[in-house]
């Protein structure tokens, strides 16, 4: 990782959607989301486009309802496992939005938002979560992560990502072992 908190393996596309964290915080969670633009639609640069500001609205009727909104995380994990950055993880992305966890809200101030391609109603790749608990691997030897929740776990219902699709259970198992 690089002093300013880019990952030398991630494809950068910087966002203007971030911010300097408060300072002292600690980056101890990791908040794991899902998305695809136009949504249930994998590929292409619609994503990229919408945490750089740049989605065109009249590309596709859904993108009208998102036209203006300010967001970003910190990475994407493609279908295919391939890792894109867009906000260092030492500065703040715009990613949870109102949340909170155990009694601390605000958590972009004190996480690193994972947005992995795909809905709240479908299954991850192999690719996904091979991307994923590497990702983590290589955060925690920089940063003190404690804890891994769900945009659903952080903003019980406002959120509902990554969903039942997303295999909790043998994730979890998986970075216990590592």
């Amino acid at each position: 990782m690089t002093p300013e908190g880019w990952l030398e393996n991630a494809r950068r596309v910087e966002s203007p959607n971030q911010d300097d964290r408060p300072a002292g915080s600690e980056i101890s969670l990791l908040v794991v989301h899902s998305i695809s633009l136009p949504p249930g639609e994998y590929g292409g640069d619609a994503i990229e486009r919408f945490f750089t500001n740049r989605l065109d609205p009249k590309a596709h009727p859904y993108f009208q309802e998102i036209a203006g909104m300010r967001v970003s995380a910190h990475f994407l994990v493609r279908r295919d496992g391939e890792l894109v950055q867009f906000v260092p993880v030492l500065k703040r992305a715009w990613h949870a939005g109102v949340s909170s966890w155990r009694g601390r809200s605000a958590c972009n101030d004190f996480s690193v938002g994972v947005e992995l391609e795909g809905t709240d109603a479908g299954s991850f790749e192999e690719a996904q979560y091979q991307a994923l608990e590497k990702l983590i691997a290589r955060l925690r030897k920089a940063l003190p992560l404690r804890d891994i929740a769900a945009h659903s776990d952080v903003a019980p219902g406002r959120k509902t990502d990554p969903g039942a699709g997303f295999a909790w259970a043998p994730f979890l198992a998986r970075l216990s072992q590592a």
